[in-house]
């Protein structure tokens, strides 16, 4: 937090990625944005398939893996848990960017950053 004329102003911590921070705010300590947790590591962009836990979401990452026995490419899926914060609150069907964080819980060491697109209804 950066004091400038008495208000309290959120230091953008992603400016190298231009990432804008969410326009709602929290208290959440495990936020990257209010809170004290901070990211490092790999960033990915993955679709979310589940967000029945308070405060998680499971997020499917695809990427090509390349086979080169045969020289093709060959589809795989990746499912992490992530941190949803209440100023983000990524829904399911939502594609979102997460980004490495030290562990949170015994199965999470991911946050959600942003939602790059929503669900169409």
């Amino acid at each position: 937090m950066v004091k400038s004329s008495g208000k309290a102003e959120v230091k953008n911590k992603f400016k190298f990625l231009g990432i804008n921070p969410p326009k709602k705010t929290c208290n959440d300590e495990y936020c990257p944005w209010h809170g004290k947790i901070t990211v490092r590591g790999r960033f990915f962009k993955g679709i979310v398939v589940s967000d029945k836990m308070e405060k998680t979401v499971t997020v499917v990452i695809e990427r090509f893996v390349k086979i080169p026995k045969y020289e093709r490419y060959m589809k795989k899926r990746t499912k992490i848990h992530a941190h949803n914060p209440p100023c983000i609150n990524a829904k399911e069907g939502d594609l979102v960017l997460v980004g490495e964080t030290r562990k949170i819980s015994k199965t999470k060491s991911f946050v959600v950053l942003t939602i790059l697109k929503k669900k169409e209804k």
